[in-house]
């Protein structure tokens, strides 16, 4: 079978391990409480530690989880492929819990707190920063518009966006920073590995 139509065992394992616990927070009695505990509620008497690894696997919605895992699908595939799945599982979560850092940092920072956190977001924009930088001139066809576009300006264009609503608040209850947080992490993990001679792109 062509390896496009495959998935490696990692992101399989990632997306089953997401809809399970969407599903459980969606239709079992105590989805609420599992967010409660597992979401990461800074500023809060809730606030535990775990919860900057646990929030990744928790979505708002159908649509949160939807899209989030449609990427990780799309992008982590070439990616498992490419760097191993050790070294592509310990590169999303260090862009998952790099970007709740970030987000902690601002909302910190600009008198935020509480907030609260969930979804696979800061962990998904790593990957397909990890993805612009290693194929910068693959060519993404976007869905809205329906244009295709290099995914080194795909990357930039789009982080650029994500740092203005941040930064000017628009984009309603969005965590803009810590997709922000995910590439910056992603970035910086990628560069420290290039020139550890651990992967070449």
């Amino acid at each position: 079978m062509n390896r496009y139509f495959q998935t490696p065992p990692v992101v399989k394992n990632l997306i089953i391990i997401n809809v399970l616990v969407y599903m459980a927070t969606a239709l079992l009695p105590v989805g609420d409480t599992i967010m409660q505990y597992c979401a990461l509620s800074l500023g809060t008497p809730y606030f535990h530690t775990y919860q900057f690894i646990t929030y990744m696997f928790l979505h708002a919605n159908f649509e949160h989880i939807f899209f989030n895992m449609f990427a990780l699908w799309m992008f982590g595939r070439t990616l498992e492929y490419e760097l191993g799945s050790k070294r592509f599982l310990i590169y999303y979560m260090v862009c998952g819990v790099g970007a709740a850092l970030i987000q902690l940092a601002t909302a910190y920072l600009t008198g935020e707190m509480p907030i609260q956190l969930v979804g696979a977001s800061g962990a998904v924009m790593g990957l397909l920063l990890a993805f612009g930088v290693m194929h910068p001139n693959a060519v993404i066809m976007l869905l809205i518009p329906p244009i295709p576009m290099k995914a080194k300006w795909f990357v930039v264009i789009y982080g650029v966006i994500e740092l203005f609503l941040g930064w000017t608040g628009f984009g309603g209850n969005v965590a803009h920073f810590a997709h922000v947080g995910g590439m910056l992490w992603g970035l910086l993990l990628l560069q420290w590995w290039k020139r550890n001679g651990t992967i070449r792109f």
